[in-house]
């Protein structure tokens, strides 16, 4: 082989293995990108879907990017604000039974959680599907559901201190006020389907006061 050839094969694999290595540079990129968008999205969802997972970081992000590409575009229902103050009275009434019945107290915490996420929106009914959608919206509370459901299952076969139901009903607090809270949904004007003239300015006002 001549010299020629031997610097021109030299030449090829070098342009071979650079772009093989650019390749796995760019694809190494890519998912590095990916995961901090999953990490910056999910915040301490990510951390404990790892934990679910074993340690297994592919397992969770594929679970993740699964959970985003089903509940992304779920749209918040509008709380109107008498049905936000009946909640607000009711989760006060149950923090107040906790003393009493703490069993039943975070039972029915659990109860009113998901009656309340499912009127903002959310799916109301398989209870692993409808923490996935919450873990999609709100990742940083939506632990306070896993914990209280696991913690009423405990308590009602006994085997949960009070201790322990009390902390999950704290916990808990944290994605009721989430969810109970005013969201931009709230506060869109009302369209009416007729405007103008007296009749519906005296409606109008009269609904105001």
């Amino acid at each position: 082989m001549s010299t020629g050839a031997i610097l021109t094969f030299v030449v090829a694999m070098a342009v071979i293995v650079i772009g093989v290595a650019l390749a796995v540079r760019a694809v190494a990129r890519g998912r590095g990108g990916g995961r901090r968008k999953l990490r910056r999205r999910f915040g301490p969802e990510y951390e404990a879907a790892v934990a679910r997972h074993d340690g297994d970081t592919k397992a969770a992000e594929k679970d993740l990017d699964e959970r985003l590409r089903r509940h992304k575009d779920v749209r918040v229902l509008p709380l109107p604000a008498a049905a936000r103050e009946q909640y607000v009275a009711q989760w006060a009434g149950i923090q107040e039974q906790f003393v009493d019945a703490p069993t039943r107290a975070v039972t029915d915490a659990e109860v009113l959680l998901g009656r309340l996420a499912g009127e903002r929106g959310f799916p109301a009914g398989e209870r692993d599907e409808l923490v996935d959608a919450l873990s999609v919206h709100h990742p940083r509370t939506v632990h306070g559901l896993r914990e209280i459901h696991n913690a009423s299952a405990r308590a009602r076969a006994d085997r949960a201190p009070t201790e322990e139901l009390r902390e999950a009903l704290v916990r808990a607090r944290g994605l009721f006020e989430e969810l109970v809270t005013a969201h931009p949904e709230d506060h869109r004007p009302q369209r009416h389907a007729r405007r103008g003239g007296p009749g519906q300015a005296k409606a109008t006002r009269k609904e105001n006061v």
